[in-house]
């Protein structure tokens, strides 16, 4: 699916403005409480959302300079940088938000239409990549928050997008199976295509093998148990 990245990057900005007014309605001590991602706070999350935009800041200067920018420096500092942002307040978390997405907003606009086309080794594709990457974490992380964004909130677009993403990048060696999402006309599958057929909701087939939903609004067909769906990112 194609989609031209600065229209991606509008929903980018509104994605983060939701997430943003999800944190401003947190009280300092949610700072330090359990997020929706097992072993993180929701500190550990908010630094990671702020710093992933730094690392797509920096696969965007790449493109646009040749000059080798990777993401982090390693996987540790990746780590290390969340740790140690983990426990800052709550306001300091927010305003490093904002200005780490500002800095990804000013990177992407300063992008001549050539530079979208540069292949980035990091992300396996092209820099055009980039504005998809960079909301689909901002969506899925606002839902891994537990603070009551869930994937209900999610656009039929960004929910159709993404399941068609997991869809294409499932392992081999997963569970087959064939999806029939509600109000599209072509099942997609999963693997050999002769496992049970599971239907429901866009929005919920995605979350589900997203693992961010239980299926409960999903039905299987013949009738037994949803099977477990590999673990996706």
């Amino acid at each position: 699916m194609t989609i031209d990245p600065l229209v991606l990057m509008t929903d980018v900005e509104q994605a983060t403005e939701a997430l943003l007014r999800t944190a401003e309605g947190l009280d300092d001590s949610a700072v330090g409480e359990p997020s929706g991602l097992p072993g993180w706070t929701v500190g550990h999350l908010l630094t990671h959302v702020a710093r992933n935009a730094d690392a797509y800041t920096n696969l965007l200067t790449w493109a646009r300079t040749g000059v080798e920018t990777p993401p982090y420096s390693s996987p540790e500092a990746r780590q290390d940088g969340i740790e140690a942002g983990a426990g800052r307040p709550l306001a300091e978390q927010i305003a490093d938000i904002r200005a780490a997405h500002e800095r990804f907003a000013d990177a992407a606009a300063s992008m001549p239409a050539i530079a979208w086309a540069v292949q980035l080794p990091p992300i396996g594709q092209s820099a055009a990549g980039v504005p998809w990457a960079r909301l689909r974490e901002v969506e899925v992380h606002h839902v891994d928050l537990a603070r009551g964004y869930t994937p209900a909130e999610w656009s039929d677009a960004f929910a159709l997008r993404l399941l068609r993403e997991i869809v294409t990048g499932a392992p081999a060696d997963g569970p087959a199976m064939v999806l029939r999402p509600f109000g599209l006309e072509r099942p997609l599958v999963i693997g050999s295509g002769d496992g049970p057929e599971v239907s429901g909701p866009t929005k919920s087939l995605a979350a589900w093998l997203a693992g961010r939903d239980d299926g409960a609004e999903l039905t299987v067909s013949p009738d037994g148990e949803l099977p477990t769906p590999a673990r996706w990112k």
